[in-house]
């Protein structure tokens, strides 16, 4: 075995001589393989692992934390929300077509190999800058590509987020979240349980698409990267369709004693992982496997990434019944092996045997290399650069209105009205709103959908960036009603072996880690997608947070839509001055340097519990957390939601400075609206809750009135709503499509 063969499987001379010493013997060319995709970043998590632990797992609802294929948490009357979120950022940028309808494919089968019937997507996007030909190309075939994939499917994609910058111009983000919902007493897992009862392969035949995809998510880009499409896996949501439901038809019957896709590596890692789960062994014989090409090897058998497949263990005595229930739904199915008591993952290949390894050596005995972490030598002098954010009163019209149509600020409208949103007719709260609301067939309750990120923030503070990107989805789910309960996350960052990023990720896991035990919501699931780099240069670092809520009755629930004529604009929380990592600094000024403001975990949680109090007792109508662009574009993002023309005229006095009462993104608050007559109600619950709060204006029929005094000077910001409106709705398909 040459240096360049171990080089070109992402494997060291160390881990060469490791894997020997476990063999007692040099590995064969498949092995090799095998041990590659095992021990990539991408499959065993080896460099994230030790910094993972800070995260809270646990509490009385959840019922499967991490380590398996999604995490499920308890929702009441029976019933188990089983959900999960997955990165497929290496795949769409080299074909984002199928990178990201393969990433659809992949984190459903996520979902009902678990049991639950998937009954909502998600998705967050991060591309380039969007006047590059090449982003405008990515963006579209991405698009096309999650919407053919899940409108095929017959499941909803209810919400999301998208954002733009330079550093995603080679590294674009794709991050799919799916949610199902199961029978609280029927959930599957993947382990390889029963000595001698038969494993099952069943699904597409395999094929030579996605060889070492898991090995190329776990190195970085470099200008070649373009040239590796057949490492990307090719999707058909039909098959999927049917595979889906012929599972559950197998789980109804309780056919199945264990059951895992075949995703990133494969067949190698789905039996693998299944027999370690369980503590046993496994054997298979890939002269049995369904092939799609001729003469593959072992090699490419073992390491294909074909979509679409499903690895079973069921019964002994139960293969037939199983069979027939496949051949019905017109799926391909054949018994490929069994489980063993030898604690190896053995394949044999015409009675040959091509691997024999200790199952444990793929799964948990994995070199942990010692990532130097070291804070960057540039991030103090950045933090402490003193940006001028002063703007003229005449000025404030032109920049509200750059802001509002900014690339991250304009309607999504022309991305989700290629997503079928609506198909289950359970989608109460549509795409727009901070949360997505679904309702529980057969139930009063719902459950709130939100994803997060900000990558400026956690590039100038990943420790406040981790902390502020839960705050703010746990606000989110908030602003709906609903009480969030636990969150999954992907953790998007550059090149592990680089002490900066490295210094990164343990900071903003950190973070996140201290807010996700403050607002007790523990994480259940999630992934960590490293090598975001291409020539050295990588993301920003950029945690996604999906977070889950419950509503006890689905029709006591909120959004952000401004409600009636003369309803009263309140202001809950406290602005502050600080504006680094700001929309505002970004699109007028620029920038992204100086201090971020700091989330207050403690006025957090008062805040949020307030808010689901206000909506429960319906003395607030609308509530929309302040996020990007500030207070301005809050209340414009109100107006457009009401569908009725409403705007608002506001009317503000502060001492701040001008730019950061308008644009700036303190954390820790919302803008409600109540009826005039709920007022004094507002008043004394807000009194007893210790929340700061103002008034600052009331609805009216179409305007745009923000008027600021400070320093004796006012300015005004005042704008038709209809002509803004039609500005912001079209914004994004003048953006892509020119």
């Amino acid at each position: 075995m040459t240096d360049e063969i171990i080089e070109s499987h992402g494997l060291t001379k160390e881990d060469f001589e490791h894997i020997c010493s476990i063999l007692g013997r040099k590995p064969n060319y498949t092995e090799l393989g095998i041990f590659s995709v095992m021990w990539s970043e991408h499959c065993s998590y080896k460099s994230s692992k030790p910094h993972l632990k800070n995260f809270p797992t646990s509490a009385k609802w959840v019922i499967q934390g991490p380590g398996e294929n999604a995490g499920i948490i308890d929702i009441g009357d029976g019933l188990a929300a089983v959900f999960k979120i997955e990165s497929h950022n290496h795949p769409s940028f080299i074909e984002p077509y199928q990178g990201a309808a393969t990433g659809v494919g992949g984190i459903l089968r996520d979902i009902f190999t678990m049991g639950a019937r998937p009954v909502a997507n998600l998705n967050s996007l991060r591309f380039g800058n969007v006047n590059n030909p090449r982003t405008r190309y990515i963006i579209e075939e991405v698009v096309a590509g999650i919407a053919g994939y899940g409108n095929c499917m017959g499941i909803p994609t209810v919400g999301g987020e998208v954002y733009f910058d330079e550093c995603y111009d080679s590294n674009p983000l794709v991050n799919a979240f799916t949610l199902g919902v199961a029978k609280k007493d029927n959930i599957f897992y993947g382990v390889a349980k029963g000595v001698d009862n038969p494993v099952i392969y069943i699904g597409s035949r395999t094929g030579r698409d996605g060889i070492h995809g898991a090995t190329m998510a776990s190195e970085e880009f470099d200008e070649g990267s373009e040239e590796r499409r057949p490492t990307v896996q090719v999707g058909d949501p039909f098959t999927e369709k049917l595979l889906l439901e012929a599972c559950l038809e197998l789980m109804e019957k309780k056919c199945i004693l264990g059951i895992q896709d075949m995703g990133a590596a494969g067949l190698t890692c789905s039996t693998a992982e299944m027999a370690s789960r369980a503590g046993t062994g496994i054997e298979i014989e890939l002269n049995k496997v369904p092939l799609r090409e001729e003469k593959m090897t072992p090699y490419e058998i073992m390491l294909s990434e074909s979509q679409e497949r499903m690895l079973l263990v069921t019964e002994k005595g139960r293969e037939k019944e199983v069979l027939e229930i496949l051949k019905k739904w017109d799926l391909e199915a054949a018994v490929i092996g069994r489980v063993t008591d030898s604690r190896r993952f053995v394949v044999k290949n015409n009675d040959s045997v091509v691997a024999d390894i200790p199952v444990k050596s793929l799964t948990d005995d994995i070199p942990i290399p010692e990532r130097p972490i070291k804070k960057p030598d540039w991030i103090d002098e950045l933090r402490c650069k003193e940006t001028d954010y002063t703007i003229e009163s005449e000025d404030v019209n032109e920049i509200f209105e750059k802001i509002l149509l900014s690339p991250d600020i304009v309607s999504r409208e022309w991305i989700y009205d290629q997503y079928d949103h609506m198909v289950g007719i359970n989608t109460v709260e549509l795409p727009g709103s901070d949360a997505a609301v679904i309702r529980l067939e057969g139930s009063k309750k719902g459950l709130a959908l939100s994803l997060d990120g900000n990558g400026r923030y956690c590039f100038l503070n990943p420790y406040e960036g981790g902390k502020k990107a839960v705050a703010e989805s746990a606000r989110n789910i908030s602003c709906s009603g609903a009480l969030p309960l636990a969150i999954t996350n992907c953790l998007n960052f550059g090149n592990p072996e680089r002490p900066d990023v490295m210094w990164q990720f343990s900071e903003t896991v950190k973070g996140m880690a201290e807010a996700c035990k403050k607002l007790e919501t523990p994480v259940v699931s999630g992934n960590v997608s490293f090598y975001n780099e291409t020539i050295g240069k990588g993301v920003y670092p950029t945690p996604v947070i999906g977070m889950v809520g419950i509503l006890e009755d689905v029709a006591v629930r909120c959004n952000q839509a401004f409600k009636n004529e003369g309803d009263i604009i309140v202001l809950l929380g406290e602005s502050g001055k600080e504006m680094g990592g700001s929309l505002f600094q970004k699109v007028i000024l620029g920038k992204v340097e100086g201090k971020i403001p700091i989330c207050n975990l403690d006025e957090e949680m008062r805040l949020q519990k307030s808010i689901r109090e206000l909506i429960s007792l319906r003395i607030v109508n609308s509530a929309h957390d302040i996020s990007d662009g500030g207070l301005a574009i809050a209340i414009a993002e109100m107006s457009f939601s009401s569908k009725e023309g409403l705007g608002a005229e506001i009317e503000i006095k502060d001492n701040l400075p001008l730019a950061s009462i308008l644009f700036g993104e303190s954390p820790s608050r919302i803008i409600a609206t109540c009826k005039k007559e709920n007022l004094d109600k507002l008043n004394e619950f807000l009194k007893k809750s210790n929340i700061k709060a103002s008034i600052i204006g009331k609805v009216i029929p179409d305007f745009l009135r923000i008027k600021i005094t400070n320093d004796n000077t006012s300015s005004l910001i005042e704008k038709r709503v209809f002509e803004i409106e039609k500005k912001w709705k079209g914004g994004f398909k003048k953006l892509v499509a020119r």
